[in-house]
């Protein structure tokens, strides 16, 4: 399901147009993105977690030279599925 299956989704099971819809996925989208962006934990009860995550600087090898590289630091994005949603997919 990509974004524009998903918003339709939206709309249909609330009832309201698509464009109200978009902008209402939009919105919690944009939420989420400028909460984690500040490093903060978003906890979705029954859905799940966003956070975020730093990975530390590390060795690693080029494939195409076989020489020794270092991979610098980054933050990564996490997501932890909330108990009701993993025994949804099991």
């Amino acid at each position: 399901m990509n974004r524009t299956e998903f918003t339709a989704a939206v709309a249909e099971k609330n009832g309201i147009n698509k464009a109200d819809a978009k902008k209402l996925v939009d919105s919690v989208l944009d939420t989420i993105s400028e909460a984690l962006e500040k490093n903060e934990t978003v906890s979705l009860l029954g859905f799940g977690n966003f956070s975020v995550s730093e990975r530390k600087e590390r060795k690693g090898i080029n494939p195409s030279t076989k020489q020794t590289i270092t991979i610098p630091a980054k933050k990564t994005i996490k997501f932890k599925a909330g108990a009701s949603l993993a025994d949804k997919i099991k």
